[in-house]
């Protein structure tokens, strides 16, 4: 169940011409979304999403002002993978790899990248090491890792020239997700520099069943997209909690992450930027979460 308490796209806009005397061009938004019970059965809308965006980048500091960036964590090492924990900017970091222009928040207790199956810990993957039911439920899409929020199933995405604290917009957004099981459970929220909703919609359900995949992407003409909030199943993982979708309980975890390179914001929209989706005072949104 949810609540919201979301100004209407026009009185955000209204209230942001109002405040600054300026208003948002308009952008046309490309839909990508498939789901299936194996990887072939999105790779074909995957591979559409990513041509919208353009080339692939190199992960180095700076923007090269057009094309994408990508993340399927298998980059990240055994010391920032479960059981340890996942540092939120990590991919915002100095050096070629972990330059990659984007920070991920939480309001639970942080994040997690599934261990691989040669980790010197011997921990489980697909987080199997939360609860043993999860090696059943979960599958990566590009092997062996996969993402989650720990304590909370919600993600806000942040973006910022790559290698610096500078934020950024981009031309869009897109995710892999294993196991949704039930339509309307996990979704993608898309937010432009002044707290404007520009886009918000689910990803398809791949149908009652474990280790399957589900794709959403929206692009832009324009790199309009400042926030990226992301709702993952109906529950946070946790010891002793189960993925049911006879009973409507729906555990969902993320694998790729695709998105327009990041580039600079136009400095009148900057000036509107607020400090975090959670943190700033335009959105309060809450998705009850069951256990």
């Amino acid at each position: 169940m949810r609540k919201l308490c979301l100004r209407t796209r026009s009185s955000l806009a209204f209230a942001s011409v109002f405040a600054a005397g300026l208003s948002l061009s308009a952008s046309a938004e490309t839909v990508r979304q498939a789901a299936g019970p194996d990887a072939a059965a999105i790779q074909s809308e995957l591979d559409s999403f990513r041509a919208d965006l353009g080339a692939l980048n190199p992960n180095v500091p700076g923007s090269f002002g057009a094309g994408r960036r990508e993340i399927n964590w298998d980059a990240v090492p055994d010391s920032a993978s479960s059981p340890n924990a996942f540092p939120g900017t990590f991919f915002n970091g100095t050096t070629t790899g972990r330059a990659r222009g984007i920070e991920f928040l939480t309001p639970g207790a942080g994040f997690e990248v599934s261990a691989d199956n040669d980790n010197p810990t011997g921990t489980p993957a697909d987080f199997a090491h939360i609860d043993p039911s999860y090696a059943d439920n979960f599958a990566a899409f590009s092997p062996q890792r996969l993402f989650a929020a720990i304590g909370s199933n919600v993600t806000e995405v942040r973006f910022f020239i790559p290698g610096t604290t500078t934020p950024t917009t981009t031309r869009g957004f897109g995710a892999v997700f294993s196991d949704v099981d039930l339509d309307g459970t996990t979704s993608i929220e898309l937010y432009d520099a002044t707290g404007e909703l520009l886009y918000e919609g689910a990803a398809p359900a791949a149908g009652i069943g474990d280790q399957t995949f589900s794709f959403l992407g929206v692009s832009f003409d324009e790199a309009i997209v400042a926030r990226v909030l992301v709702f993952s199943g109906t529950a946070a993982l946790g010891a002793g909690v189960l993925d049911e979708p006879g009973a409507g309980a729906d555990l969902v975890v993320m694998d790729d992450f695709v998105y327009g390179e990041p580039v600079p914001e136009p400095a009148s929209l900057a000036l509107l930027s607020v400090a975090g989706i959670f943190a700033g005072r335009r959105i309060c949104r809450l998705r009850s979460e069951k256990t």
